[in-house]
């Protein structure tokens, strides 16, 4: 494999000064007040069992199946690769998972990945789905039916209550319900906070980049 040539006068990021990293991270303008994106499309994730975990998602979670289908030859290990698991031809599964956004997995081979650590840099600790209160409600019971133990009710927030599973594969989920709101949740609105909230954990960094990270966020 050939290995990247860096420029004399340039260090690989991990060796840069932490003056270095200020400067650069000063000379990155400030990002739009408006989000870049809309929300989730879909959240890929991985198993070694689809029939397993169509079931618990569909039975016990409720969501429907909307598509299946097996990953065209030559975007696995062939040139077409665009980041999927690199194996020919695999299941790729979505689910509906509410408000116009998908849940998709990926089948791998049995036995040729290890099994992730929930708390690695770069892995994913957990999902959490917003629900109602009529179906935090439903599912504590579809839980309960399918012998399935889970953590809470806890509050996570002011106004925000949750409740933590395991799906088959050892996925950490988590059903987040904001009861005020009844079936018009609001995902962004529930996580509102104060300007001083913020400021007190941001300077806890370095003060002036939490000045400037208070001056493009957005907070009470």
């Amino acid at each position: 494999m050939k290995r990247e040539t860096l420029p004399k006068n340039r260090l690989p990021p991990s060796r840069k000064s932490a003056g270095e990293r200020a400067a650069q991270r000063q000379s990155v303008p400030a990002a739009d007040f408006s989000a870049a994106t809309r929300g989730v499309h879909h959240l890929a994730l991985t198993t070694e069992d689809m029939r397993m975990t169509v079931d618990f998602y569909t039975r016990v979670l409720g969501m429907p199946l909307v598509h299946a289908m097996k990953v065209p030859a030559g975007l696995g290990s062939g040139p077409g690769n665009r980041g999927n698991p690199p194996y020919e031809e695999i299941r790729h599964y979505f689910f509906d998972m509410g408000n116009d956004s998908l849940l998709a997995f990926f089948e791998i081979p049995r036995g040729a990945e290890p099994r992730a650590k929930r708390d690695a840099i770069g892995g994913m600790q957990h999902v959490a789905f917003a629900v109602t209160p009529k179906n935090f409600a439903a599912l504590r019971k579809r839980l309960a039916a399918a012998k399935l133990a889970y953590d809470g009710p806890i509050d996570v927030l002011p106004g925000l209550v949750s409740i933590y599973f395991l799906d088959p594969n050892g996925i950490r989920l988590e059903a987040c319900c904001q009861p005020a709101a009844a079936e018009r949740p609001r995902v962004v609105g529930s996580v509102a906070q104060r300007r001083d909230d913020a400021r007190r954990e941001l300077e806890s960094i370095e003060p002036g980049w939490a000045a400037a990270t208070i001056a493009a966020g957005r907070f009470k």
